[in-house]
């Protein structure tokens, strides 16, 4: 008689998803959907999971007991200090409590050694990158941060950051963003070339996929010129970025680029979710240039 055999297991996959946004109830409903399916699959959460900690919290252990392995980076959502959070941390004094939070439930964090993906399509470095903006994505037609901001504030786009996300110790946000590339950028450098990077952000790391932005002035919150060749100049397999709400996979100088948004209920309602709730990086199963 035959001996039965196991069925055989199913391979894993490097997911990812960002603006998550769980303080609203739809969004909540949606990640209490967010499964593996297999028990080797690994999830990029790209930012923006909440505004007050303890729903950041909440939803990052969420995950964490469902995939065999997270990574997280923040977004500028998580960096805000509402006036109803019990946490009235801010600045890098908030960052870095989220950080020890991700690690006290595993999850890897930007200031963590690179995870390596050893599954289909891989190995690669999966590399969370926490780098914010520095409003050289300027406002049509403007030249300095100054003129971008008046261009923003006379039209009426302006980024809640303005009001919510703290950068202290740092004068300002791009005082911030600065330093944090400088240090990101240091450890890119020290990367071993033999090995690719999936470079995952919260914010694009060129502009290019800004120019569809219904409102150009919001640009200037959604990155910096100071990362536009780092998809060149490191051996990059994939870029995950979030935060323009704008799901899609595009293509600049052969390297793919994947936005893996939810979004906002009033925004998934209207054009649903095409591309699937979590967006399979790895193994890459193609899909058109320009797309």
């Amino acid at each position: 008689m035959p001996t039965p055999t196991s069925p055989e297991p199913t391979a894993g996959r490097l997911l990812a998803v960002s603006d998550l946004h769980t303080a609203m109830t739809e969004n909540q409903a949606i990640v209490d959907t967010l499964r593996p399916r297999s028990d080797a699959d690994w999830l990029i959460v790209a930012g923006d999971v909440a505004e007050r900690f303890a729903d950041v919290e909440r939803t990052l252990r969420q995950l964490a007991g469902r995939f065999s392995k997270v990574v997280w980076t923040p977004g500028n959502h998580e960096l805000w200090t509402p006036k109803n959070d019990p946490v009235q941390l801010k600045g890098v004094a908030r960052y870095a409590r989220l950080v020890e939070l991700c690690r006290e439930l595993d999850i890897s964090t930007p200031e963590d050694p690179y995870p390596v993906w050893e599954g289909p399509g891989g190995p690669v470095a999966v590399a969370p990158l926490f780098l914010l903006y520095d409003y050289t994505f300027r406002a049509p037609g403007t030249r300095t941060k100054e003129e971008s901001l008046a261009r923003a504030h006379a039209t009426g786009v302006v980024c809640t950051d303005e009001f919510l996300l703290h950068p202290e110790p740092y004068p300002a946000a791009d005082d911030w963003c600065r330093a944090r590339v400088a240090e990101t950028e240091r450890r890119l450098v020290a990367h071993d070339p033999e090995l690719p990077l999936v470079l995952i952000g919260h914010w694009p790391l060129v502009r290019h996929p800004t120019e569809i932005l219904w409102y150009p002035e919001f640009a200037q919150w959604c990155g910096t010129e100071l990362t536009a060749d780092w998809h060149t100049r490191f051996p990059t397999a994939a870029v995950v970025y979030g935060h323009l709400h704008i799901p899609r996979t595009t293509w600049q100088d052969g390297v793919r680029f994947e936005e893996v948004s939810i979004g906002y209920p009033r925004e998934w309602r209207k054009r649903g979710h095409p591309r699937g709730l979590m967006r399979q990086i790895l193994p890459f199963e193609g899909g058109q240039e320009g797309e």
